[in-house]
Order: C-alpha cells, then sequence, then structure tokens
C-alpha cells in the first residue's frame, strides 16, 4: 500500500515508518523537521513542508494519492500545553483540519490517528478501557479529544474509516540502535533520567510524592515504541480489511511508578545520579494503565518488550548511540 505518514521523522514516526518498510509498503513521510530529522527516516521518500501550508499538502495529495494517511505529526509535552495552550490548539485541532480537509477533496478515506491517555484525563478505574469517559486536564488532552470528536462525526457521514491509538507512555528505542528519541530537551521521564545519568542535567526532578499511590509518585504504563509501531501497523491491516472505524488503547496493562522507573535507570546504567523531590507538575493524573483487550483481540497484536529494563535498556543504548553522533 501506498501510506502517507505525518510527522513520519519523529521519534514514534520514525518507528512506524520502519515497521512499515519492514513490511513492504511505499511510505511517503511528511515532516517539518521542527522535532525530528531526516536521518531518521529509514524507508520511504521524505517531503519536507508543514501542515500549514494546504497548497503543498494538497498538491503532495494530486500527485501520490495514497492508500491511507497516518497522522503523527503533532505537539505532545502536557507541561507545555498547560503555558502555552493557543500552540496545541494551532498545531494539534488546526493543522489537523487542514490535513483532513484535503484528504477529503483527493477522495482519502483511510486515517489512523496518534492519540493519547491523556484523554481520560483522571480515570475513575484501572486500568483503563475505551469506554472511559474522556476528561482531559490540561489543552494536549483537549486538543486529542476535539479531533476525535471531528473524525468520529465525519465518519457518521461520509466514506471516511479511522483507527483512534491512545497511546500510553511511548519510551525505548530500535533494539538495533539506528534510531531513537532525540528531543534537546525531553520531557519523558525515561529520557530525563538517562540523560541526567549521563550528565546532561544535574539532578532528575521528581514531580509530586504525594499521589494517592503506593509509593507517592506518578504510575504511568510504558509501552515500548516498536511494539507500538507493530501496533500501527496491524491497526493499518484491520482499516483495510474490515473498513471498520475504532478506537485502542496502547498499552501494557500494568504500570510502574516514578520511583521505580528510576530504580531501574539506577541499575541499567549502573550510575546512581542525583533526584529532587519537587511539588506536582500542572496537568499530571495520579495513574495512567491501559486496558488494551480491543487491540489485541481485533488485531491480533502480541508485544515482543514487556518488560521495563529492557526499554529502558534499549533507550540507554541509544543515548550512547546519539552522543557519538552529537560529539
Amino acid at each position: 500500500m501506498k501510506i502517507f505518514v505525518t510527522g513520519g521523522a519523529g521519534y514514534v514516526g520514525s518507528h512506524v515508518v520502519k515497521a512499515l518498510g519492514e513490511q513492504g509498503h511505499d511510505i511517503i513521510v511528511f515532516d517539518n523537521l521542527s522535532t525530528g530529522h531526516d536521518w531518521a527516516v529509514l524507508y520511504g521518500m521524505l517531503e519536507v513542508g508543514d501542515l500549514e501550508d494546504t497548497y503543498r499538502l494538497r498538491s503532495l495529495f494530486n500527485k501520490i494519492q495514497p492508500d491511507a494517511v497516518i497522522h503523527l505529526a503533532a505537539s505532545i509535552q502536557v507541561e507545555e500545553s498547560v503555558r502555552e495552550p493557543l500552540k496545541y490548539y494551532r498545531n494539534n485541532v488546526a493543522n489537523t483540519l487542514n490535513l483532513l480537509h484535503a484528504m477529503e477533496c483527493h477522495g482519502i478515506r483511510n486515517f489512523i490517528y496518534s492519540s493519547t491517555a491523556t484523554v481520560y484525563g483522571i480515570p475513575e478505574k484501572m486500568p483503563i478501557d475505551e469506554s472511559a469517559v474522556m476528561k482531559p486536564i490540561n489543552p494536549y488532552g483537549e486538543s486529542k479529544v476535539m479531533i476525535e470528536t471531528v473524525i468520529e462525526n465525519i465518519a457518521k457521514t461520509k466514506d471516511f474509516h479511522y483507527i483512534a491509538l491512545r497511546y500510553f507512555n511511548v519510551a525505548g528505542a530500535d533494539p538495533n540502535g539506528r534510531i531513537g528519541q532525540t528531543y534537546s530537551n525531553a520531557t519523558h521521564l525515561i529520557t530525563r533520567a538517562l540523560k541526567t545519568a549521563h550528565g546532561e542535567f544535574p539532578k532528575l526532578s521528581i514531580f509530586g510524592t504525594d499521589y494517592p499511590t503506593p509509593d507517592g509518585t506518578c504510575i504511568r504504563d510504558y509501552i515500548h515504541v516498536d511494539d507500538l509501531a507493530d501496533a500501527h501497523v496491524l491497526a493499518l491491516d484491520y482499516l483495510m480489511e474490515s473498513g471498520k472505524s475504532n478506537i485502542m488503547n496502547c498499552g501494557y496493562g500494568h504500570g510502574f511508578s516514578v520511583k521505580e522507573v528510576v530504580t531501574a535507570a539506577k541499575k541499567v546504567t549502573g550510575i546512581d545520579f542525583a533526584t529532587e523531590e519537587t511539588g506536582r507538575r500542572a496537568g499530571d493524573p495520579p495513574q495512567l494503565v491501559a486496558d488494551s483487550a480491543k487491540l489485541r483481540r481485533l488485531t491480533g497484536w502480541q508485544p515482543q518488550y514487556n518488560n521495563l529494563e529492557f526499554i529502558i535498556k534499549t533507550a540507554w543504548e541509544w543515548e550512547l548511540e546519539l552522543r557519538k553522533r552529537l560529539f
């Protein structure tokens, strides 16, 4: 199939492109390289551009006529979304509307959407399944709810089919060391911990130790980025074969606290880096753990890397490789 991937030069996007390429798909990556890198695109063709440029987008669709679009381009930092909400509504909402309108104009009707567990806000029960009420507590989550609502409404009236994949906490890197997370000011816990182990930061901040969890710190369901990439490929296959729209959680079904992740990171790296306990960070729910039964049942997804220390190991090996490339 011919697949158009927005954000395909970024962290998750590059791993999705890798998984698609390994399956033999014809891939066109569309990325403005604001957080991605051209060298991270291991398969397909890279078109550098921005979703604000509707003329460029429509010209590409007219030329390429893809069978499906996988939309991964977004601003994704919870804390930043609280400080700069307009940035998140402009990029995650307005630019996605540009994309959807261009798809409609060119008769492209198959859509895989990168959503997030933050749409659930502070859920009433764990693990979270897709029927849980969406009550986001930050603009990032709100922006994703808005687009989920839009695509649901489009599917009711048009020949349009979608899968919204709600990611839990994505971590790790390509086990072969070719690609991984490259954000210069990463806020993801595992990456931040490893950069602290490197000495890039003097200490790792632990935001909040008074949450209603066993050790007082937030609990998250960490999913290896390659398992998440495989979920995209399987979701696309399901969509193309069934023509049925759906929403699916992407996670392992169990979580680790911030303190547990810090302990594991110190074990994997062998470095007893400094930490500092501080106040809660705006927009953080106490606990997010996935019920991914629907994804497993409908697509046959079977994760390969459900192991926290392995996830951290691949991320650490990538950090060492990235340091060689940069220095």
